[in-house]
């Protein structure tokens, strides 16, 4: 069984085992989440929800906090010396996902 799940703006698509690279959730490192936004669960009945399927939720473990690698912002604009440079490190959680609750 798989479902889809939205959290942090996004969504994705996840079955027991996977683990997963979040938007930041609070948690220590071994702490259970459970995540209550489930849009779709897949199986024999596929069960679409409008917009959430109610009493679904999905539940994993807090493998790892960590910022992602850096990225350069640059913007530039022709023959008029604009330069600017900016860089961002991205917050992430790696959840893996222990089982999907109907």
């Amino acid at each position: 069984m798989y479902a889809i799940i939205r959290t942090g703006g996004k969504q994705y698509r996840v079955q027991p085992g996977d683990v997963v690279r979040l938007e930041r959730v609070e948690g220590a490192l071994g702490t259970t989440v459970t995540l209550n936004e489930v849009l779709l669960l897949g199986g024999d009945p596929v069960r679409v929800g409008m917009p959430r399927v109610e009493g679904a939720s999905v539940v994993g473990t807090v493998v790892a906090q960590a910022r992602d690698r850096k990225i350069r912002v640059f913007k530039y604009k022709k023959r008029k010396h604009y330069r600017r440079t900016k860089g961002h490190r991205q917050a992430f959680t790696a959840v893996r996902i222990d089982r999907v609750q109907v």
